[in-house]
């Protein structure tokens, strides 16, 4: 029941004006809640500093060295950062069809995404896992176990065209390769990228779209509807033309942010994202 205070001088204190399900007040209070703070912390693209890759490299190493950060703590926040933005621009009751297709490189960026697809599955969402070159390294072992006790499937191959892709899948997480990447895309992720270029579906891409140089980005590459940056963006990201961009993993310490003079907007209350606004 929804109610509304009562008129000056009436005897009763709230007014009956309609019945709503519980379930829809609470999701739209929700909606409302998070466009009004996001935005008031948002900050513009251009306010920001944008990290070279030795830079982002530096920086990463130094999370590790001198605050004593572990891989998989920074793994589990940036991870749950690329979860929470899915679940803000992309809600559950949106997605046709409904399945969320999570593509994991071998290195730190496929393991955020092994976290996100986690996430995911407690979130509600429905996620499948393209995980083509698995490493032995014991932390990649253990966020796959953790998945597959989900119940999260895990693809054998890929839908052999995007138009397949886009029959199964109204969304994809883009986790294969992530700042450290360079050179040329080697198999199997050769046959993987043309396929991901083409889909309908929205994308969204961990930290850089795969495949793009981590400065000078890659046109003729990846265009992701959804960009969600680690720890800060990276210059390739000043040529995302997607509708979203967001930051997250909320670990960055105010040493680092002194240091490397990042200008990070604040993050709203307890979110672990933060929307960044065009400056265009």
């Amino acid at each position: 029941l929804f109610l509304l205070p009562a008129c000056p001088g009436s005897p009763r204190r709230c007014t009956p004006i309609t019945r709503i399900p519980v379930c829809m007040v609470l999701l739209l209070a929700r909606r409302a809640a998070f466009s009004c703070v996001s935005r008031f912390c948002a900050m513009s693209e251009s306010q920001l500093k944008y990290l070279g890759q030795e830079e982002a490299q530096q920086l990463d190493q130094e999370l590790f060295n001198e605050y004593c950060y572990s891989v998989d703590q920074l793994m589990e926040l940036a991870g749950l950062s690329v979860a929470t933005t899915v679940a803000k621009c992309y809600p559950m009751d949106q997605l046709q069809p409904e399945g969320v297709l999570v593509c994991c490189g071998p290195g730190n960026n496929g393991g955020d995404g092994l976290v996100a697809a986690r996430h995911l599955k407690l979130f509600g969402y429905s996620p499948s896992v393209f995980y083509p070159k698995r490493t032995d390294k014991t932390l990649y072992k253990n966020l796959t176990i953790q998945c597959e006790r989900f119940g999260i499937p895990f693809l054998d191959c890929l839908p052999d065209s995007a138009a397949d892709v886009d029959k199964q899948y109204g969304l994809v997480l883009d986790a294969l390769f992530g700042f450290s990447f360079k050179g040329n895309v080697r198999p199997p992720f050769d046959k993987v990228l043309p396929i991901l270029r083409d889909v309908k579906a929205p994308l969204v891409a961990v930290d850089i779209p795969s495949g793009w140089h981590v400065e000078y980005g890659n046109p003729d590459g990846l265009q992701p509807d959804c960009l969600v940056s680690l720890t800060a963006p990276k210059k390739c990201a000043r040529l995302f033309k997607g509708r979203f961009h967001f930051l997250g993993g909320r670990f960055v310490p105010p040493g680092i942010q002194a240091k490397y003079g990042l200008q990070l907007p604040p993050f709203p209350a307890t979110e672990q994202c933060v929307e960044l606004l065009r400056s265009d």
